[in-house]
């Protein structure tokens, strides 16, 4: 087991690397910088500018300087949210990704699960055909446009939910099941197709014979076996709604990280855009690497080789 995370910690470290160093050198490669804008200062300003956070240096030299001090913990300041330290703007943004996005989250799984449940044992009957209809549209229909119908529905037309910021509980109501129904759509189909293969092992056809409650039947031997596909799927859910959803906070003007990091695209702040993307690619590999610990209390069958 220790010689196994140590390796899977060392494969991660080289993931980190590249994928650090390629959004480096491809935020580099794309024409324009951070100072240029509609009415770009003059040449001397332009020039102090460059100097002062280092970017009239060889790519090289930026390059070495920036990880340099990225070892070190220091992501440096942000370029155009003045006096403010990149890990402090995560750090902030984050909490408010994490409390909607943990919402979201334990959401999907308390509907997702029950619904792929339910769908498997009634394989063939109206409430699987239901259940599928509903989940393969949460699954085709971007978060966007749920976003938007639920603006239309719960704000424009009843006016009782707010449409930005996150001040009240009621707040938290649209993002946070915009932010859930894909999930909770994937983790049902997920959930009904393998609850499907488990239901058919013999072991189940044993339980049954016995005259087990169907209860415990399901919850105590299938759903056991058959949570593993939502347990990998839960890795980079995970990574990826607690940093935010990009598209969801920016409809809902929510303060969190995704709102932070598309900002910091188009406003070119380079520092900001390499500290979003190494704090987000360091999260999805240590929601991997929980999953593959988790994988052993869930199944104690399962090796580390």
């Amino acid at each position: 087991m220790a010689r196994y995370l140590l390796k899977k910690i060392l494969v991660s470290l080289v993931t980190l690397w590249l994928v650090a160093s390629a959004t480096f050198l491809l935020m580099h490669m794309v024409p324009g910088g951070p100072f240029l804008a509609e009415k770009s200062p003059s040449e001397a300003t332009l020039k102090a500018l460059n100097e002062k956070y280092g970017l009239d240096q060889p790519l090289s030299i930026q390059y070495k300087n920036y990880f340099a001090k990225l070892l070190k913990g220091d992501m440096g300041p942000s370029i155009k949210q003045r006096g403010r330290e990149v890990d402090d703007i995560i750090k902030t943004g984050f909490k408010v990704s994490a409390r909607v996005g943990g919402l979201s989250i334990l959401l999907a799984v308390i509907l997702g699960v029950p619904l792929g449940s339910f769908a498997a044992l009634n394989r063939g009957k109206w409430p699987d055909s239901l259940i599928l209809l509903i989940s393969t549209t949460g699954i085709a229909v971007p978060s966007f446009v749920v976003s938007t119908v639920l603006m239309m529905i719960f704000s424009v037309k009843l006016d009782l939910l707010p449409t930005y910021g996150l001040t009240t509980w009621k707040h938290y109501i649209m993002p946070v099941m915009s932010l859930a129904f894909y999930p909770t759509a994937y983790i049902s189909r997920l959930t009904r197709s393998s609850m499907l293969e488990v239901l058919g092992q013999d072991y189940i056809r044993t339980a049954k014979a016995k005259g087990l409650p169907m209860y415990k039947v399901l919850f105590k031997h299938a759903l056991r076996n058959a949570i593993l596909p939502v347990v990998t799927y839960l890795g980079p859910l995970l990574a990826y709604t607690l940093t935010g959803s990009f598209v969801v906070e920016r409809i809902f003007t929510v303060p969190g990280l995704g709102n932070f990091f598309i900002s910091s695209i188009l406003n070119r702040d380079y520092t900001m855009i390499m500290g979003t993307t190494i704090f987000l690619a360091t999260l999805i590999i240590i929601m991997n690497l929980v999953v593959d610990i988790v994988y052993k209390l869930v199944d104690p069958r399962i090796s580390y080789n």
